[in-house]
């Protein structure tokens, strides 16, 4: 029997976008044919809907609908208030790097002083010559869009036994309404090496934008990253990342998300513990209202024996917002003495709000230790009263069993400065809840 895939008017409108965007896409001619071989897979896959189990509960084609234009380069004015917000949401003692609706603006990022340790590039350059940057053994179709249409990123190279002496930032600044931003960024961290690298995806002015990133990153043997993600977008924007991780021998690896914005979300990563030894610890926290949905999608692969991971993940809910967690912990045959833990855990504010948790496990080896667990419920009315009782308003008190509820995932945030940064966002949150 033979299928044809019947395109919609919105499906025209996306490949009308890439040829007329072709031109303006960086790369080698071998770059090109990467590009186009991955916008067929996405014009053959369509938006990721909900009978892709994967997208079970993030179906983008309802929630989404159609992929938007192209930004446009960022023009003077643009860049202008990308300074303004660069002052504001830079963190203190942090290295800059600032991508203005998918574009590199070296000219508010921190180069010269980053050269004298780490090896930097950017995508746009490094596609002149290396089209490996944009493959990925994914069949997914946002990846695979993201692989067409990136305009530019980061490439860092931490060589190795390299101690940081401040962390990395970068950050994504949204100026351009109704268009889409496509970026994906290169890090390689050199065995021995100490790094931190934070994102921080910000709107500066902009509505109704989209966002689809991609970062990869490889860590060496005997490393120590801890990598912060930090995600307040546009109350109607939509935000989607990918996350690509290979983590070598004897390394610890500290992942922290967080997500206050944005009208869709989700962000899927996909690490892979590749050396014994190695230890991983995610941890995130939703902060969603009114009708935002948030995604967590994360897979972790013990590929090799002796590795442990521990994920711990909290989503508070108010209106009629929604958010997902999907965990999947897959232990090799080979990967004995595996410990692996996963929790999740959801705050209901509303009778509204939903909260989808899917932790899995898949365990093929016979010797390891691995859980999960999912929890769903509301704020204790004892706890409510015994603070109301004592004098404090009602969403005071609130406040204070939030902040508890959330401080667990927060804690794992070992750089104090970066965890009181944290600590603030979640403040400013629940003070606009009020």
């Amino acid at each position: 029997m033979n299928v044809a895939v019947a395109k919609t008017g919105k499906g025209r409108a996306v490949s009308d976008l890439f040829t007329s965007a072709e031109g303006r896409l960086p790369g080698s001619p071998s770059v090109i044919a990467v590009r186009r071989e991955a916008f067929e897979t996405y014009e053959r896959l369509g938006l990721p809907h909900r009978r892709i189990e994967e997208w079970k509960y993030t179906d983008l084609r309802a929630l989404v609908g159609e992929v938007l234009p192209l930004s446009a380069a960022p023009d003077a004015a643009a860049l202008k208030r990308a300074a303004d917000a660069v002052k504001v949401h830079a963190i203190a003692g942090a290295r800059k790097l600032v991508l203005v609706d998918g574009v590199f603006a070296s000219d508010l990022s921190d180069v010269k002083a980053l050269a004298s340790e780490v090896g930097f590039g950017t995508l746009r350059e490094a596609l002149e010559k290396d089209a490996d940057l944009l493959k990925t053994a994914s069949t997914d179709a946002v990846i695979a869009l993201n692989a067409a249409m990136a305009t530019d990123g980061v490439v860092l190279s931490i060589a190795d036994g390299t101690q940081l002496s401040a962390p990395i930032q970068i950050i994504h600044l949204a100026t351009a309404a109704s268009a889409s931003a496509f970026t994906r960024s290169r890090v390689m961290v050199g065995k021995g090496a100490r790094a931190t690298i934070i994102e921080s995806f910000v709107a500066v002015g902009a509505k109704a934008y989209q966002v689809n990133d991609a970062v990869v990153l490889s860590i060496g043997d005997n490393a120590d990253v801890a990598h912060i993600r930090l995600m307040d977008d546009a109350p109607d924007a939509v935000n989607i990342s990918s996350h690509f991780v290979t983590v070598g021998a004897n390394t610890k690896l500290n992942f922290f998300n967080m997500t206050t914005g944005a009208a869709v979300s989700r962000l899927q990563g996909f690490i892979t513990l590749a050396g014994e030894g190695s230890e991983l610890s995610a941890n995130g926290v939703n902060l969603l209202q009114k009708t935002e949905h948030g995604d967590t999608t994360l897979v972790v692969d013990h590929a090799v024996p002796n590795c442990v991971s521990r994920e711990v993940f909290r989503a508070v809910l108010d209106d009629r917002a929604h958010s997902v967690f999907q965990g999947r912990i897959i232990v090799r045959p080979d990967a004995q003495k595996t410990d692996g833990k996963m929790m999740i855990r959801a705050l209901l504010l509303s009778d509204e709000a939903e909260a989808d948790n899917k932790p899995e496990l898949e365990i093929f080896a016979d010797d390891v230790s691995c859980g999960h667990g999912a929890t769903a419920g509301a704020l204790d009315d004892s706890l409510l009263f015994y603070l109301k009782a004592r004098g404090l308003p009602e969403k005071q008190a609130q406040a204070l069993l939030i902040q508890a509820f959330v401080g667990e995932a927060i804690e794992q945030i070992a750089d104090d400065g970066l965890r009181e940064h944290v600590i603030g966002i979640a403040e400013r949150w629940l003070e606009r809840r009020q």
